[in-house]
């Protein structure tokens, strides 16, 4: 589900059970202006708000925005693409597409296997 190809160097994520606004944009390394517009276009994104509209994340939220980060920043995604990605409208083609990735992998350590057994 995550596409952690920047996300290595983003830090951990604390053992907490809510994130600010100003931790999030720390461990996302996204601004806070940017999450806030980000829950208006992501409808995956909920944080809880309490008192004075505050908001605060859980973990599966900030994994969420670290997700919508990669599509958007990393892999070149429009924020519709994005939001078409995570609804999973395109599952089915990413099915097809792993399965074909697992396929050719295999075929060629078999290819691997057969240099190594002929020596």
């Amino acid at each position: 589900m995550l596409e952690p190809s920047h996300n290595n160097e983003l830090p951990a994520i604390p053992g907490k059970r809510y994130f600010t606004i100003g931790e999030v944009s720390e461990l996302c390394a996204v601004k806070p202006h940017v999450l806030r517009y980000w829950e208006q276009e992501f409808p995956q994104l909920s944080p809880v708000k309490r008192r004075g509209n505050r908001r605060y994340y859980q973990r599966q939220d900030v994994l969420m925005i670290r997700q919508i980060r990669a599509l958007l920043y990393d892999q070149g995604f429009t924020i519709g693409g994005a939001r078409q990605r995570l609804s999973g409208d395109e599952a089915k083609d990413d099915g097809s597409h792993y399965k074909q990735l697992i396929r050719q992998t295999v075929a060629e350590l078999e290819e691997v296997l057969q240099a190594l057994r002929a020596k």
